[in-house]
């Protein structure tokens, strides 16, 4: 037995098929016998969050759905959770790379990549977080390299004074990369954006509040950056 409890659903994504996924029952889902989340600074409420479905994923899933393929297009996305837009992504033949630091995102991943019949989807290991320069994960590969578009959702809900997660954009960045971030109006979101400007980066706003594809209120922005664009 894994320590924690799943379940299983059926994900609609306008644009796209249908996606299974299996996700953790609740946020009270939590299981850390060898210390591997606590060595990473997950704390144990933290934990489950990676696991579950969160609306701004949803939104996210559907703007890639949405998005034309671009050939030759590196993509990474960020704190990818059950990583969603990747599988969107990476269905329609995107290079796309998910990543997360939660030491069970790889093994939900996989698990749902074959429940949706999909090839493997490349995972590394991204992590941004205070530790991130003194803690790696034996076995199991760190983001390398550069990439055109970088994606994200709802990664600004904790404070990032030292601008870490920023930095961590800008170093696997090309020079004319894009990056997509959805955010649900964290209070984070104004020191997010003059890191990015610093970096190069202007702003684009997007309002994405209405209803999601399953009918629910959402209220939130694509902040869509863009550097080294004529």
């Amino acid at each position: 037995m894994p320590g924690y409890q799943t379940k299983q659903e059926c994900v609609a994504i306008p644009g796209a098929h249908d996606l299974h996924i299996q996700s953790l029952l609740d946020r009270q889902q939590y299981a850390d016998p060898l210390g591997e989340a606590e060595a990473l600074g997950i704390s144990s409420a933290a934990w489950p969050l990676f696991g579950l479905l969160w609306p701004s994923s949803l939104q996210l899933a559907t703007w890639m759905a949405e998005r034309p393929l671009v050939p030759g297009e590196r993509i990474l996305e960020v704190g990818c959770g059950l990583a969603l837009a990747s599988m969107v992504a990476h269905r329609q033949g995107a290079d796309v790379t998910a990543s997360d630091c939660h030491p069970l995102t790889e093994t939900f991943l996989n698990r749902n990549v074959d429940l949706n019949d999909l090839s493997p989807l490349p995972y590394r290991h991204g992590n941004w977080g205070d530790n991130a320069d003194t803690v790696e994960r034996p076995g199991h590969p760190a983001v390398s390299g550069r990439f055109d578009l970088i994606i994200g959702s709802d990664v600004l809900y904790e404070r990032d004074e030292s601008g870490k997660l920023p930095g961590f954009i800008t170093l696997h960045a090309l020079p004319c990369a894009e990056v997509l971030i959805v955010d649900p109006n964290r209070g984070n979101r104004s020191a997010f954006n003059k890191r990015m400007a610093d970096a190069g980066f202007t702003l684009e706003e997007i309002d994405l509040s209405g209803r999601d594809a399953q009918g629910t209120p959402y209220k939130g922005r694509m902040l869509r950056y863009q550097r080294g664009h004529a």
